[in-house]
Order: C-alpha cells, then structure tokens, then sequence
C-alpha cells in the first residue's frame, strides 16, 4: 500500500462570517489560503484531493478549477452546510472519494500553517501501522488534519447530525493513534486579526 491509497478531504465550506471575506480566496504568499493548503497535500504526495465547497461556491469552486491546473484535485459541494456543519461537509468529502482510497485525511480549508512534515508523519504512520485513526498532538491537544480509515467511513457517515467530528474522536479514544505535532495544528483562521497576525 502506498500514498495513492490516501485522499484529502478539505472542509472549505465555511460562511467566513467573522472574517467577513471567504478565507479560501484571501491572499497567502505566493497563492491563496485554499491554495497553500492544497499545495501542502500535494507536495506530500497524495494524488487525490477533494475540496468540500458551501459558501461563497462560485468563488471558491472557481479557485479550485485555476489550481487543478497544477494540482490534483476537484471540488464537491455541500448543499446542508449551514445546518449541518463541519459534519455534513465530511460525511460529503468521504463519499466523493475514489474506491481505492483506504484512507481519508481531514484538512481544514482556512489552516494553511500546517507543515509539510506533519502531513508526511501522519501518512507514513498510517502505512506503517493501517491504525484506522492517526490524529496530530499539541501538548495534548488535538489538532488537524487527522485521518481516518476507510473501515470507520461507514459508522461516520451514519453519524446524526447532532453529534460533532470532536465526539466520534471521543468516542474512539481507545483507538486513535497520536502523533506528535508542532502548534500549526492547532491553528485556524477566523477574524481579520488571526490573518493580518499571521499572513507570511
């Protein structure tokens, strides 16, 4: 087994409410935050990256069509992302997977400090060990993106729409293998402060 085993799903359906703006369209160094996030996966060596698009969809899905010019990627969008959050736009992501996928990392579409490195370390731990929950760790903190094998997809997408990605990493405590990670995991974008802070 190898990285062509292991898919992306990245959660870019956001309303930006507090940002006010749609993040995945805003300015990161050389590209946009979705394009910096993408760029990670792809130099990680995964060949097949889904963005889970709801707000701003023109937008966003027309940023997606310009990057896979150069990257492997496609956009699906999530009709129930107001309602039904983070969740529903996971449980969209997974079933837009190619059959060979055995795995699936979660990503964040506004989380463009995540490293390389971690990435790698988490995918490398999945093909070392096939553990079907690999999470990244901060001091104890659970971070993004975390993967989860396809022998959980089933009992994921069964899931209720009132129970949160946190719970079902809960409820499989006993599972989850943790890799250590630096505090990038941890960081997301919301407001206008969290990006002119951390903007490269």
């Amino acid at each position: 087994m190898g990285l062509d085993a292991i898919s992306v799903v990245i959660l870019a359906a956001g309303e930006s409410q507090r940002m006010g703006q749609p993040k995945p369209l805003l300015p990161w160094g050389w590209t946009t935050i979705l394009g910096q996030v993408v760029a990670t996966f792809s130099m990680a060596g995964l060949s097949e990256i889904v963005v889970v698009t709801g707000g701003a969809q023109e937008s966003v899905e027309r940023l997606v069509v310009e990057l896979a010019d150069k990257y492997p990627l496609h956009a699906v969008f999530n009709p129930d992302h107001i309602q039904g959050g983070m969740l529903s736009s996971i449980k969209v992501g997974l079933t837009a997977l190619h059959p060979k996928a055995q795995a699936a990392m979660i990503a964040l579409g506004d989380q463009p400090q995540v490293r390389l490195e971690t990435v790698t370390n988490i995918c490398n731990s999945f093909l070392e060990t096939g553990s079907p929950l690999i999470v990244p760790s901060f001091k104890n903190q659970r971070g993004h993106p975390w993967l989860a094998g396809r022998l959980l997809w089933a009992e994921i997408l069964a899931l209720p729409g009132s129970v949160t990605p946190r719970h079902f990493l809960r409820s499989h405590a006993s599972q989850v293998k943790y890799i250590p990670a630096d505090h990038s995991i941890l960081q997301d974008l919301d407001t206008p402060e969290d990006y002119t802070r951390s903007r490269p």
